[in-house]
């Protein structure tokens, strides 16, 4: 028994250990993989002409049910059924109010979507903002440790500025199995650093043009990335656009993004960005945004 229970704890540790680093190998695969993931695409003309949920009819199912089962019984038993008539009859009115409650919310958010599809189709700032705050198509990113803000600067052009977090979301240390299976822990190469930072950049602004282009009939997206950075005149460590890329929706729309490397599909875009200087600092180098030649 005391040789089965050191056999069980050396099972038990192992198992730990594969656990740890598989969790670790899965947090570094999200980061990397981040834009592989779209909500579904909107059809708005389809939810602007829309019909109403039809009205609940009101039943007596209950009422004919108590009926069929008084029915089936025999007279002396008759007197012992539980549910009368009016019992019957109130539990189908009951279901009724139900029903109409139901209906009235569900009028409610038909309406409410059917005016935001047509602010949407017709262009409107305020459709959009309504859409983009209703859906919160970034809430994943955000889970990730990165925040995105908007502005809608017309019906064919938004502009998004993503606030990246490298530091604080990326692992800090490498785990791997050794041969006797044991977990090794050991500080991250900056090399390795920079190339998780830069792919989870990149997926990022990737997960945006997708997200926004899936939900908005916009023609073309701007995001500027903002990062930690460092400033060479002060030495301080500030946010500061980092990547800037002006997409448009014919652009994305042709990738394949099963088998694209995030940091090299930026290279499909107009873009700025400076990644090379940044494997000693492990920030990357500090870029004028593309919002500003762009003369928004």
């Amino acid at each position: 028994m005391e040789r089965q229970t050191k056999e069980q704890a050396k099972l038990s540790a192992i198992e730990q250990a594969r656990l740890e680093v598989e969790t670790y190998e899965r947090r570094v695969e999200v980061l990397q993989s981040v834009y592989k993931d779209q909500g579904e695409p909107w059809d708005w003309p389809a939810v602007a002409a829309s019909l109403p949920p039809p009205r609940p009819q009101k039943t007596s199912y209950h009422e004919q049910r108590a009926n069929q089962c008084y029915s089936v019984l025999q007279p002396e038993k008759r007197e012992t059924f539980q549910i009368t008539r009016e019992q019957a009859q109130s539990q189908d009115q009951q279901d009724f109010q139900n029903a109409l409650q139901a209906y009235s919310e569900q009028m409610m958010e038909w309406e409410r979507l059917k005016k935001m599809a047509q602010k949407v189709l017709a262009g409107e700032h305020k459709g959009y903002a309504e859409a983009l705050v209703e859906f919160n198509p970034f809430a994943e990113i955000s889970d990730l440790g990165s925040s995105v803000n908007f502005t809608i600067h017309s019906a064919t052009l938004i502009e998004c500025v993503l606030k990246v977090s490298g530091k604080q979301i990326i692992p800090a240390e490498v785990k791997t199995l050794t041969a006797s299976e044991k977990v090794s822990v050991r500080t991250m190469p900056k090399g390795l650093f920079h190339e998780i930072y830069q792919n989870y950049l990149c997926g990022c602004v990737l997960r945006v043009l997708r997200e926004v282009f899936a939900l908005l009939p916009v023609d073309t997206v701007l995001v500027t990335a903002v990062a930690d950075s460092l400033d060479t005149r002060t030495g301080q460590t500030l946010e500061q656009p980092v990547l800037s890329v002006a997409a448009a929706r014919a652009d994305v729309a042709r990738l394949d993004f099963d088998r694209l490397n995030p940091a090299d599909a930026i290279e499909n875009f107009k873009h700025r960005a400076e990644f090379k200087a940044s494997r000693k600092t492990e920030a990357f180098q500090p870029i004028k945004p593309l919002r500003r030649l762009l003369s928004l």
